[in-house]
């Protein structure tokens, strides 16, 4: 289906649409490296350096040019320019004014990176990190690994998912920021971390060397006339290749199912890119910026013709670039939603480089989906409803998965 010619053919058309960019973030890292939930722009380093007094000052000037809200929460913005006048004498004063001036806007999107910070968000995007491999999360201040990526060091040592971190080199990680943990492994690589872990009430320790690794975004697997596609982010650059990979995968198949579930959001062209791969006519989605700008995206003949059916499979953190997919597919039908309704979140977000190495994520304005819906705070709900139950997850069987395959398997005979 994808020959050379025509994968090249699509690489190329992605580059002239518009790049606005999306933010969704929650508390997950791969430990040293990785916060899986941005869109970007630019990943670029500012390196001038600005005093903190001036670098507020920055910042506040870059809030009030774009944030896509002029009436900024309702609050005259000058206030907060003389607020801090010669009260910001550490980078610390600097970040404390700068996310006490964000926190005014009620908009849990926009937020200060630290130089740390915004090196993760960065390595994030162009797929290679360095680190142990593991994803974590902060579940009432127990530092949880949900998940490890596959051939990486955490998975040669034998590190699972609900494995609790206890300490890493001896220091106890007990109601740390994830970001605190992240800097606790970061290290050369070559070099060795001590982590002690709790398992099923065993205390173990392991020794795991960090490496540099790429991240994968998306996996395929065939199951006999039925494509599945796992897509567990839109971050990566190589998001579009993994997928068109995928695609080749599973060429044969008669009916596909493509995976969102817990896909939090990533590059808003990557979502423009996997949708135009199914809608190849038409919007497919539309950016409302400040003071009623609006720019539709449109699709591009990419010479692709998917003619099969196709399911999409959807939950509560199925969000942002995951929407924008699943909202554009709903809208012309190209596919059944299963599972539950997405998270709800429509605004979009530019990540500023600021000075001083730190960044900067905005919300420069809200999407909508082809048909004109606003799903921000309220998701996307599926064609067909279905809940794991707490006996699923415990006995690690996806029943949700089940049913769409069963439901495939309906659509392929109906479409003969």
């Amino acid at each position: 289906m994808l020959n050379k010619i025509m994968r090249k053919r699509i690489k190329a058309g992605i580059f002239f649409i518009a790049m606005v960019i999306t933010l969704f973030a929650v508390n997950s890292f791969y430990l040293n490296s990785h916060n899986p939930m941005l869109e970007v722009e630019q990943q670029d380093i500012n390196t001038t350096r600005l005093t903190p007094q001036k670098l507020f000052d920055y910042t506040w000037q870059k809030i009030k040019n774009e944030y896509y809200d002029p009436n900024f929460n309702h609050q005259y913005w000058v206030r907060w320019k003389n607020h801090y006048r010669g009260k910001i004498k550490t980078p610390d004063d600097a970040k404390v004014a700068i996310e006490t001036m964000l926190v005014s806007l009620n908009d849990p999107y926009s937020r200060f990176l630290t130089k740390e910070e915004f090196s993760m968000q960065n390595n994030s995007i162009v797929s290679k990190v360095s680190g142990i491999g593991v994803n974590i999360i902060n579940e009432s201040g127990k530092i949880k690994i949900i998940s490890v990526i596959e051939n990486t060091p955490a998975q040669f040592a034998d590190l699972k998912a609900d494995d609790i971190i206890l300490a890493i080199n001896e220091k106890k990680v007990s109601g740390m920021s994830l970001a605190e943990v992240a800097n606790l492994v970061k290290g050369p690589i070559n070099t060795f971390v001590d982590i002690d872990i709790l398992r099923n009430g065993e205390n173990i320790k392991k020794k795991i060397i960090r490496k540099e690794f790429a991240i994968k975004t998306v996996k395929s697997s065939v199951d006999k006339n039925i494509g599945y596609i796992q897509i567990s982010s839109f971050i990566s650059n190589s998001t579009p290749n993994e997928f068109l990979e995928a695609l080749e995968n599973t060429d044969k198949t008669k009916g596909l199912i493509i995976d969102l579930r817990g896909n939090t959001g990533g590059l808003l062209q990557n979502a423009i890119f996997i949708t135009n791969m199914f809608i190849q006519k038409g919007k497919i989605v539309s950016i409302v910026g400040r003071n009623g700008y609006h720019y539709d995206v449109m699709a591009q003949d990419t010479n692709v013709d998917i003619n099969k059916p196709v399911i999409l499979l959807i939950n509560g953190a199925s969000a942002s670039a995951s929407e924008i997919f699943s909202g554009a597919m709903k809208d012309y039908h190209k596919a059944k939603l299963i599972g539950t309704k997405t998270y709800g979140k429509g605004m979009v977000q530019k990540i500023i480089p600021m000075p001083n190495e730190t960044g900067l994520n905005l919300t420069i304005a809200k999407y909508l989906t082809p048909d004109g819906t606003d799903i921000n705070k309220t998701g996307i709900n599926p064609d067909i409803e279905y809940h794991l139950t707490k006996a699923d997850v415990l006995a690690k069987k996806d029943t949700q998965l089940e049913l769409a395959k069963n439901i495939m398997t309906k659509m392929i005979s109906s479409a003969k």
